[in-house]
């Protein structure tokens, strides 16, 4: 069972990123009481990084025992472990390196291997990198495995971030691409239509495990995949629509990108 997506409308991008921050904080510190641990599943882009640099400024951010707290990603991009566009990198450098995480519980995805001076791909494992995209989303896999209940693929995370693309795509998962049918926890993607091609990505059937999926999205450039992840459409045309969650679902918004929204929305 998945639950309706509710839209919480925000004056600006600056508001909105600090209103989600203080949200996170707050479903973390309940995810914790409940259960003694919480998880998060970060995005990145402009709002999403925006939004963990006001965790990381919020005066409640100590409230939440950040020890006890699994962290994961959504997707990442398929390049070097040093390039700046990976989303771990730029999570660490807006919140993850000034709080006190315990780095066992820290799960970024696989990055691409170096390349030697001739060309050759240097080793397979975590720490040197991989070949492949989907050699780094088995590996992702079985760590989302290892936190799982038992009998279970991945674990029940607390809340899912998701940024939102101006055609609709969440994670890796663009419209119309063998990635948003993909059934398996964690797929590879080739020949993304957004660079770089090669990526990593959770499945939709992955982030529907959540309690809790947030779609994050500021800016007019957003407003059309706003109004049509709210028209009807499935999943395979607009891959936000998939993105819900067990409990709740909230589409978190600026005003410009509500722009194209009906009144009945808003």
């Amino acid at each position: 069972m998945t639950a309706e997506p509710q839209l919480v409308p925000h004056r600006d991008a600056g508001v909105l990123a600090r209103a989600a921050a203080a949200r996170l904080i707050t479903r973390l510190i309940d995810g914790q009481a409940a259960r003694g641990e919480a998880s998060v599943v970060l995005t990145g882009g402009g709002i999403g990084i925006a939004l963990l640099r006001a965790v990381r400024t919020n005066p409640a951010v100590d409230a939440v025992d950040w020890s006890r707290v699994d962290v994961w990603w959504g997707d990442e991009r398929f390049v070097p472990a040093d390039s700046p566009d990976r989303n771990d990198r730029q999570a660490r450098e807006a919140l993850l390196d000034h709080i006190p995480v315990d780095p066992k519980r820290v799960f970024p995805m696989g990055h691409h291997a170096a390349q030697t001076a001739g060309g050759d791909v240097e080793g397979s494992t975590a720490a040197s990198g991989y070949a492949d995209p989907e050699s780094a989303g088995a590996e992702y896999a079985a760590l989302l495995a290892g936190r799982a209940a038992p009998g279970a693929a991945v674990p029940v995370f607390d809340v899912v971030l998701l940024g939102l693309g101006p055609e609709g795509h969440v994670a890796s998962l663009f419209p119309n691409s063998p990635a948003v049918v993909a059934t398996e926890p964690v797929v590879a993607v080739h020949d993304c239509p957004k660079p770089p091609p090669e990526r990593i990505s959770l499945t939709l059937p992955t982030i529907q495990s959540a309690r809790e999926v947030w779609v994050i999205v500021a800016g007019e450039e957003k407003a059309g995949a706003v109004a049509a992840s709210f028209s009807g459409a499935g999943p395979i045309d607009v891959p936000a629509t998939g993105a819900v969650g067990r409990e709740r679902t909230l589409w978190l918004v600026d005003r410009a990108a509500a722009s194209r929204l009906t009144p009945t929305h808003c």
